[in-house]
């Protein structure tokens, strides 16, 4: 199954444990979203990020929780991010963790893609469910 819809992003930056040196700019913050179309909820988070001394090149790692339904389904799901940026070109692999899912989405398993156009957020989410 496919679905597609808008969401909106807030991020605030947070402490780092962690300095960065030789150019590493390390980073710490904290994510809130909220969906909507057929998935329809909010997710809080955690970002980690290091942005390097080449310009549009760096990194992040996120871990997020989804509250809410998915076409018409109530539960929970855990997303977990992987991005990565080289000179401009970026990658993500974004996807739903291993039995993280609860209520009606307790066995979820998941993809998605996010796309930014003119600011705002669109997503893409490919799923399946028994």
């Amino acid at each position: 199954m496919k679905v597609q819809g808008k969401f909106d992003v807030s991020l605030e930056t947070s402490d780092t444990y962690a300095e960065g040196i030789d150019g590493a700019n390390l980073g710490r913050l904290l994510i809130d979203k909220v969906f909507r179309g057929e998935l329809e909820g909010s997710s809080k988070g955690e970002m980690l990020s290091v942005m390097t001394k080449v310009q549009g090149s760096g990194g992040y790692v996120a871990i997020e929780q989804f509250v809410g339904s998915l076409q018409g389904k109530t539960g929970s799901f855990v997303l977990q991010h992987y991005g990565v940026m080289a000179d401009g070109k970026d990658s993500l692999i974004l996807e739903v963790v291993p039995n993280s899912g609860s209520g009606e989405l307790s066995s979820i398993e998941g993809k998605m893609a996010i796309n930014i156009d003119n600011g705002q957020h669109y997503y893409e989410f490919d799923y399946k469910l028994p």
